[in-house]
Formats: structure tokens, C-alpha cells, sequence
């Protein structure tokens, strides 16, 4: 399933462009140690994420889009060097962030005294026909100050349109969000889901139990029998 990102010919010289997220893993993903002795199992040696490939192919999914530039946080204000051109003709504000006021949240679980901001995105993003889009908070990154919050956007329909990224600013968060830092991932997503709920078969429990004694004989047994 291809994306397609666009941004006015002007913007294009300032914007870091959307990545594929599989080029920009996580520094710590390559430096954690593949294995450590764990002091709760008595100093057994136990694996670390770095074998789990389902953890690791959320991060790959779909693509990354990136902050535009500096983004100063001081004393619960926010500032930014950054001067685009004027573009009247997009209708798109020129912040790179703007504010949701607190009182958006009323009645919701992140009601509390968080900053809201709203990454500006200057990219239009195009699904193709029969898909949307989820945008999430990146996977792999839970150490970055705010936390995007989730969405899908039809995007198959609203291929011309913005679609901004809302998300929570960590308490008392002081720093700079750095340009190209990734506020989003887009992962393409068929809103359409069915679900059928059953028992297991003679054939289906003697299936299961052969794969689990086949996971916890050796490793790497997911990864080469079951993963695409």
C-alpha cells in the first residue's frame, strides 16, 4: 500500500520529509544488549526486546512524520525560530504548533494538568482507494516529552486535506523538541473488521500446543516459520 506525501513547492526546501519508519529505528534498539542476566531469576540469562520481532515491526510500520524545526519549551510556553513563506493561497497556518485549550479534554481521562499542543503536519497524505491512515504516537519512542494522541483520517477521501497531530505535553516538560524528531506514525489501516469468536478443534489444540513447544524450545522460531 503506497502513501503519498505532498507539500506547496515553497515548503519544500524547509520540511524534513515523511521517512519510511523501517530507516529511522531508535538508537537504543541498536545499543541494548541482545541478552542480560536477570537478578530475579537468580542471575539467569534471559533474551531483551531486541529478539521480540512483533515489538520490533511496529516501529517498521508504515511511515514517520517530522517535526519541522526547534521547538523551545520554557515555563509552559512554547517559541520557535522559523520563518516560512506566506501562503495564502493554502489556508494553512505558518506555527509549526499551535494549542488546544485544557477544557477540550473535560470529562476525559487526560483531564488532568497536562499542555495540549497540536503538531501543525504541512504535508497532505494520500491513501490508496479503500484505505485510511492510523496516526499514532512513533512506537519505539515512549521516551519522547509529549505523547501523540491517535486517530484515523480516510485519507483515500481526504487526500487534499491537513491532517494535524494533537498530542499531550509530559508535566513540567522544559527542553527543546528537536527538528526532525518524529511526532507520528502513519500506518495504512482497513477500517472494516469482522470477528468471530470459537473454540478450538481437536486438530486446532494439538496445532497450538506443537507451536508453543516449538517456541519454547529454541529461538528465533517465530521469526522463521511465521513472519513475513
Amino acid at each position: 500500500m503506497k502513501i503519498t506525501a505532498r507539500c506547496h513547492p515553497a515548503l519544500e526546501p524547509l520540511l524534513p520529509k515523511p521517512v519510511p519508519a523501517a530507516r529511522m529505528l531508535p538508537d537504543w534498539l541498536r545499543d541494548m544488549p541482545e541478552e542480560v542476566q536477570a537478578a530475579s531469576l537468580g542471575g539467569a540469562p534471559v533474551r531483551t526486546l531486541k529478539h521480540c520481532p512483533p515489538l520490533i515491526d511496529a516501529m517498521r510500520l508504515g511511515v514517520l512524520i517530522l517535526c519541522p524545526v526547534d521547538v523551545t519549551v520554557r515555563g509552559g510556553e512554547l517559541s520557535w525560530e522559523w520563518d516560512p513563506p506566506v501562503l495564502p493561497e493554502t489556508l494553512i497556518t505558518r506555527a509549526p504548533v499551535g494549542l488546544h485549550v485544557p477544557e477540550q479534554a473535560k470529562g476525559s481521562p487526560l483531564a488532568q494538568d497536562h499542555i495540549f499542543i497540536k503538531f501543525i503536519n504541512f504535508w497532505t497524505l494520500e491513501a490508496e482507494p479503500g484505505w485510511s491512515l492510523l496516526f499514532h504516537h512513533p512506537s519505539g519512542h515512549p521516551d519522547l516529552p509529549f505523547q501523540t494522541l491517535s486517530g484515523v483520517v480516510d485519507c483515500d477521501l481526504f487526500a487534499d486535506g491537513y491532517v494535524h497531530f494533537p498530542a499531550v505535553l509530559e508535566p513540567g516538560f522544559e527542553g527543546v523538541i528537536p527538528r526532525g524528531t518524529p511526532i507520528a506514525q502513519v500506518v495504512p489501516v482497513q477500517k472494516d473488521t469482522s470477528l468471530a469468536v470459537t473454540t478450538m478443534t481437536e486438530a486446532e489444540i494439538t496445532s497450538n500446543r506443537d507451536v508453543q513447544e516449538a517456541l519454547s524450545v529454541a529461538p528465533g522460531v517465530y521469526r522463521k516459520r511465521f513472519r513475513r
